[in-house]
């Protein structure tokens, strides 16, 4: 029932989202992207549109020291009576060999408080450390439950404002309009997305297997991938 009620409002917010900024995705009836390969560029899209404008972006210090880096484009956020989360995407961790292949996932939830409207957001999400980490590893966690999260500070450094070291497993952003702002996803859950990952890859993967460097990244990902590597070695310096 809470998945029928989650889905109407979904389509609810397709209908009354305006038209944002951006490149325009790909979508399937319910409104989510219809191919994996697509959302892999589009995630790429989003990183290099994020970090290279001048004054805003994810700061050097903080990316530099991400373990992983998520990106949902265009999730769709909004409610009638109650708020809505959902989305698709794509994650990559570091390893000994470089970032990994991507692994897929959903990521759903909402929040009561009345509201109407809609809007569709690009999302990154950034784990910042080994118990971060671990909670992406398996097929299935909760933001804010089971991995501590705060919305992450914007600027090309993170000046005076150092907290995110201390306690943030996640940390969360939003882009909407063009405008960039840390953003809150407590109780959002993040589940593999087993679907796109046989899409992708043709078989079934699990998330540890993708983001550990267990499986070797196909040419397909090379776009993702090369964004991470590329903002990545830029924060490093």
């Amino acid at each position: 029932m809470k998945k029928l009620v989650l889905l109407a409002v979904v389509v609810c917010c397709v209908s009354l989202c305006p038209a944002s900024a951006g490149p325009v995705r790909t979508s399937d009836a319910q409104g989510r992207e219809s191919k994996a390969s697509d959302r892999v560029q589009a995630a790429a899209d989003v990183l290099n549109e994020i970090q290279a404008a001048p004054d805003s972006g994810i700061p050097q210090e903080i990316l530099g020291k991400a373990e992983c880096v998520a990106v949902v484009p265009s999730m769709l956020k909004g409610g009638f009576v109650f708020g809505a989360k959902y989305g698709r995407g794509l994650a990559s961790c570091r390893t000994p060999k470089g970032w990994s292949t991507p692994a897929f996932f959903t990521i759903e939830g909402g929040s009561f408080g009345f509201q109407i409207g809609g809007q569709a957001v690009d999302l990154v999400m950034l784990i910042m450390n080994d118990d971060g980490m671990r909670h992406l590893l398996a097929d299935k966690f909760e933001i804010g439950a089971d991995a501590s999260v705060a919305a992450g500070p914007v600027g090309r450094h993170a000046e005076g404002n150092t907290d995110w070291t201390m306690r943030a497993q996640v940390l969360t952003y939003s882009r909407a309009r063009g405008v960039f702002a840390g953003v809150s996803l407590n109780g959002a859950v993040v589940k593999q997305d087993k679907d796109s990952t046989r899409e992708f890859y043709g078989h079934r993967m699990t998330s540890k297997a993708a983001l550990t460097g267990e499986v070797d990244p196909p040419p397909g990902a090379n776009s993702f991938l090369s964004s991470l590597a590329k903002w990545a070695q830029a924060a490093a310096k």
